[in-house]
């Protein structure tokens, strides 16, 4: 800033309350000292003013270059929450917000070094936890043997306090009602799962379905449902043996829906899955964490559970491997699947990932660098056996050369496949 202004206290507030920061008085926008007037008074007010307004102690420092005086304010990152007349910002990026509502809640958690899932639920009782569920997760723990005091006698209540599901004076947190309750939707009205069956897009609604249950079953259910309801098993036969294959891997499904719950965020909205004619769209609200990218999570990534506690009991209770592997998973078994890798997004506030049933389908095709004339094609051998590349010439309109970096390229995607050689080579879809 060129100068200063005591709203600028709002700018020191924001840095407090999130990972620090520099801000420097007699400086303009491209980075150019200009000085500041009375720069060595403001140096010595500033500290007064800063600690009487926002109960911080940042380092002042007064400096000269080129005959120019200004000053540079460092803010160290607080503890606790920091407040100006009464309203909290969080500096993000090149930006100073002020938060309110559920971001506001978040500051407080995290300065309080809190998960959300850690909250307690006033008047909850071990009478409102299902039995089921407990019993589910014993067989799950049991059998990979995270736990090895663990046995078929112990209680629930000694399980809730080893998974710090229950506090020293008996209180159950969030966590134990979501994972385990009987109705997790008394703690948190959104905790539920949404599955709805379009046909060309989002207007064309055909079926759908509310799936209720405790967080460690929610999963199982709703591929149960998917199963009986929204996904085709194609059959056919190995020799004598019929084989049905359902349209996606369910072990990719049961993990996004495994990352979808203990990463979501528990107070707008529930999970959805959309079932178009082509693809399968999982989305949850939450945004990334700060530091990960849509890039890492393709790959072997640190995890930043935003509710640990749940996350914690998911691995022990045998239903996820390891944490920052759940989307790397979900590629693999897409890959095996002989399917398009899944596209992920960060979309309405929250994570998409979308399976594409196979790789000539349309909202597949379009994160893809195609031109008209390779779409055509595909459309074409949807309908027709297979194509030469004469023909493609001849259908298209194009030369040799032309015809044949379109269709080598659609080799190399993975799109068509070779057969024959020379004069006999035909291009199918794979």
């Amino acid at each position: 800033k060129e100068s200063w202004r005591d709203e600028y206290l709002k700018w020191i507030a924001g840095f407090a309350n999130a990972d620090g920061g520099t801000l420097v008085i007699g400086k303009n926008d491209k980075g150019k000292i200009v000085g500041v007037d009375k720069a060595k008074k403001l140096t010595e007010d500033l500290p007064n003013k800063i600690k009487n307004m926002l109960g911080l102690l940042p380092e002042v420092n007064f400096l000269e270059k080129a005959d120019k005086e200004y000053i540079e304010i460092i803010v160290e990152p607080s503890k606790s929450p920091v407040s100006y007349k009464g309203q909290f910002y969080l500096r993000r990026g090149s930006t100073n917000q002020l938060l309110e509502g559920i971001a506001l809640s978040d500051l407080m958690l995290e300065k309080s070094n809190m998960d959300w899932d850690e909250i307690t639920v006033s008047g909850a009782s071990i009478d409102d936890i299902d039995p089921q569920a407990i019993e589910v997760f014993k067989e799950g723990a049991i059998s990979e043997g995270r736990i090895p005091s663990l046995t078929e006698s112990t209680s629930t209540e000694k399980i809730l306090r080893n998974l710090k599901l229950m506090t020293t004076d008996g209180n159950l947190t969030r966590a134990a009602m979501l994972l385990f309750g009987k109705d997790p939707r008394d703690t948190e009205f959104t905790a539920y799962l949404k599955i709805g069956k379009f046909g060309a897009s989002s207007a064309d609604l055909i079926i759908q379905d509310v799936v209720e249950s405790n967080a460690f079953e929610l999963a199982d259910k709703a591929l149960e449902i998917l199963d009986a309801k929204y996904i085709i098993s194609p059959i056919s036969y190995e020799r004598l043996r019929r084989i049905e294959r359902p349209e996606y891997p369910y072990q990719a499904i049961r993990e996004i829906l495994f990352n979808a719950i203990i990463h979501r965020e528990y107070r707008t909205t529930p999970i959805t899955i959309k079932v178009y004619p082509d693809r399968l769209r999982i989305w949850n609200i939450g945004t990334l964490p700060q530091g990960l990218t849509i890039e890492d999570l393709k790959k072997d990534h640190d995890s930043y559970p935003r509710n640990h506690l749940m996350a914690n009991a998911f691995y022990l209770g045998g239903h996820i491997e390891s944490w920052g592997r759940g989307t790397v998973k979900v590629m693999e078994e897409c890959e095996k699947y002989g399917l398009p890798e899944p596209l992920i997004e960060e979309v309405g506030g929250g994570i998409a990932v979308t399976l594409y049933k196979n790789k000539t389908a349309p909202e597949f095709l379009t994160t893809l660098d195609l031109n008209d004339r390779q779409l055509k094609v595909i459309e074409y051998l949807k309908k027709n056996k297979s194509i030469s590349r004469k023909e493609y010439e001849e259908l298209i309109g194009v030369q040799r050369k032309t015809a044949l970096r379109d269709l080598d390229k659609l080799v190399d995607l993975e799109i068509l496949k070779v057969e024959g050689v020379n004069k006999l080579t035909r291009y199918k879809l794979k």
